[in-house]
């Protein structure tokens, strides 16, 4: 998806359309302001010069995305807001809303599977597809399907896209960055040397900074400059598998298959605050956050269709340091009470004297609501249960003579 979620706020926000926008930290009272509106106006009728820029963020947020006006000043993904500020201070800032960008990918993604049944998702904006045997799948080389799901995603959503078609993973990726925004590409494997090799090593999805830094020691700056150098020497310098691996992406080889079900060991929510928060001192606020992230947790897994046994809590001081405690309960789950009632006896184990940057909330050792596992549990739960009242009946009988 181009921009995903600031394409998404722009939906919101029209008359943002052409201005540098980031996305990033989150609601401020500045953002509740704005959108305090008279009764039947519309948030497309705020003004732009209401809009909060980016010159006046104080705070320690990170740029989630930014529109593509905004990208040639320099910002982007990962950056920091008073960083970013330094570079495009003219930007508009507008909060991240997780809720809304999930819908909307729930949308795309319904879309592209009524097309396309074998999709992966490979997160909230990006999903690979296997269109072999997808009637009609072949035309043009794959271009005609990829311009119906374009057409398909922007008629429900609003939403653009962009689409790389190649014979594998490796190399649809790579060509989907090629046309953005809204744009298709697509790559055969006689393209390799003239579209692939000219690449620089780091838009191969796998090589990092660290191991682009160690290949542009040894004056490995291209893929193909990459795929020059002899399997065996790559293996002696990065290791028998990341060697072979190297070599195999090089020559643009890759034998994944798109796959279709991949079951979550767990699902969590976190935040990172705006200020610091002190357990004490702002115990209310924190308790808040607390109660609606186990509550956000049980909706995913609800909505998603599954239960957990194992409840975990996560939290980064002001130090950085990062504490992290779990605890698994008889029961599988999926309701927001019994999550909340867990993690609170896991924070109750970890020092709170420090300030905190971050609370996360994890539900793990999941399994498929209505599995026999979760099934297994729940009457065993049942029995147990039945036995200790019987056993208080008797023993309460007992007493009685």
């Amino acid at each position: 998806m181009d921009a995903f979620y600031a394409s998404v706020e722009l939906l919101r926000y029209p008359q943002l359309k052409g201005l540098p926008v980031v996305i990033g930290g989150g609601r401020r009272k500045v953002d509740e302001a704005i959108r305090e509106l008279p009764e039947g106006s519309a948030l497309a009728d705020i003004p732009v010069e209401a809009f909060p820029l980016l010159r006046d963020y104080v705070g320690r947020g990170v740029i989630t995305t930014a529109t593509y006006p905004a990208r040639p000043f320099g910002v982007g993904s990962a950056m920091g807001l008073m960083k970013a500020a330094k570079l495009c201070p003219q930007a508009i800032i507008l909060p991240v809303d997780f809720d809304e960008y999930r819908r909307y990918s729930r949308m795309f993604k319904k879309v592209i599977t009524e097309i396309a049944p074998l999709m992966e998702d490979r997160g909230v904006d990006e999903v690979y597809i296997d269109f072999t045997e997808v009637p009609g799948g072949q035309r043009e080389g794959g271009r005609a399907l990829a311009r119906l799901i374009q057409r398909s995603i922007l008629q429900a959503t609003g939403l653009t896209c962009s689409i790389g078609v190649a014979p594998n993973k490796l190399l649809a990726k790579m060509a989907s960055e090629f046309e953005k925004p809204n744009g298709i590409s697509v790559v055969y494997e006689q393209d390799l040397q003239t579209r692939i090799w000219p690449l620089p090593c780091r838009k191969v999805n796998g090589i990092g900074p660290k191991a682009d830094e160690k290949l542009q020691r040894f004056g490995i700056r291209t893929i193909g400059e990459l795929a020059a150098r002899d399997r065996d020497w790559l293996i002696q310098n990065f290791g028998k598998a990341t060697g072979a691996w190297m070599h195999e992406v090089a020559w643009g080889r890759d034998e994944r298959p798109v796959v279709t079900e991949s079951e979550p060991v767990s699902m969590s929510r976190e935040t990172t605050f705006e200020r610091d928060l002190h357990a004490v001192r702002d115990r209310a606020e924190l308790g808040a956050i607390f109660t609606h992230l186990c509550g956000k947790v049980a909706e995913d897994l609800q909505r998603k269709g599954y239960v957990g046994k194992t409840i975990g809590i996560k939290l980064r001081y002001d130090d950085f340091k990062i504490a992290t405690r779990d605890q698994t309960i008889e029961q599988f789950t999926s309701d927001a009470k019994t999550i909340r009632q867990a993690a609170g006896r896991c924070l109750k184990r970890v020092p709170l004297e420090r300030p905190l940057r971050l609370l996360g909330v994890r539900v793990g050792a999941l399994v498929r609501a209505g599995s026999p596992e979760a099934m297994l549990t729940s009457a065993q739960d049942v029995y147990v249960a039945q036995s200790r009242a019987a056993a208080a009946v008797l023993a309460t009988t007992a007493s009685l003579f």
